[in-house]
């Protein structure tokens, strides 16, 4: 294999974040992100308590979104939000931008609202990933195109002390000509642009679209060091399927390696 089985768990937030999700459900998750030995689960803010008594020990983090999904929260509610869920024992926070705000090229803005998360985060030990939802960035915004809107948020986020970039909630989902709602979520064009457009101590995620073990394989090939998953036991599974056949000399499995193709 390309990679060791600890390199790609690693790579995973195991996301919780269905607006369905019962206690139970919570549970459940975590004790798949425990066995499976993932980086982080990813949760919302009143669960990160629960969630840090069912990991303890486990060597998993508990990562919780701040102004999720759309961001519209006033910045001092983030700062909060932050310093509650810091405070319950959350190791890493998942922000989402004032999107509206940077599409109206408010940049001091965004990066004041992105700057109090990382500054709360930080005082706690906790690390920030900030989400630009890149769905609603197609057609760009305050006189930039798409990729040079990307970049701009990648260089204020950097500039605000944000630890990753990412692209994306897995909840961004665009109305279409017909009516019907549709969410590509990460690309590997985003993936690449955010990669480049960030010095080496910004890390990105990846969010949306990432299904299987080979799109997971290839968001590290681009230089993604997490991705939010909810097919964590699929992917890591066929780790061992393969790893196993490679031990006894059989053929490996399909290799698509295509992301970007859905939701979270």
């Amino acid at each position: 294999m390309k990679y060791t089985y600890e390199q790609m768990a690693k790579m995973i937030d195991h996301s919780l974040l269905h607006p369905t999700m019962t206690d139970q459900d919570l549970e459940e998750g975590c004790r798949v992100a425990a066995k499976y030995g993932v980086a982080s689960v990813c949760i919302k803010p009143y669960a990160v308590k629960r969630g840090v008594e069912l990991l303890k020990g486990s060597g998993v983090l508990v990562g919780a979104v701040i102004g999720f999904p759309h961001g519209n929260s006033m910045t001092e509610s983030k700062r909060y939000e932050t310093e509650l869920a810091c405070r319950d024992g959350a190791a890493e926070i998942d922000m989402v931008i004032n999107i509206g705000k940077a599409l109206g090229g408010d940049w001091a803005y965004v990066e004041r609202d992105i700057k109090a998360v990382c500054d709360e985060a930080h005082k706690h030990g906790a690390k920030v990933k900030v989400i630009f939802e890149n769905d609603y960035l197609t057609a760009g915004g305050a006189g930039l195109s798409s990729d040079d809107f990307k970049r701009k948020l990648c260089q204020i986020s950097e500039r605000a002390g944000a630890d990753w970039v990412k692209t994306s909630t897995g909840y961004g989902f665009v109305k279409g000509p017909d009516g019907k709602y549709s969410y590509k979520g990460a690309t590997e064009h985003d993936l690449r642009l955010m990669r480049e457009s960030c010095s080496a101590k910004v890390q990105v995620k990846a969010a949306g679209g990432v299904r299987d073990l080979d799109g997971l394989i290839l968001v590290r090939d681009l230089g993604g060091s997490r991705c939010g998953a909810t097919a964590t036991a699929a992917m890591l599974d066929e780790y061992r399927r393969r790893e196993a056949a490679e031990k006894s000399g059989q053929q490996g499995g399909s290799k698509s390696g295509a992301i970007g193709s859905g939701g979270y």
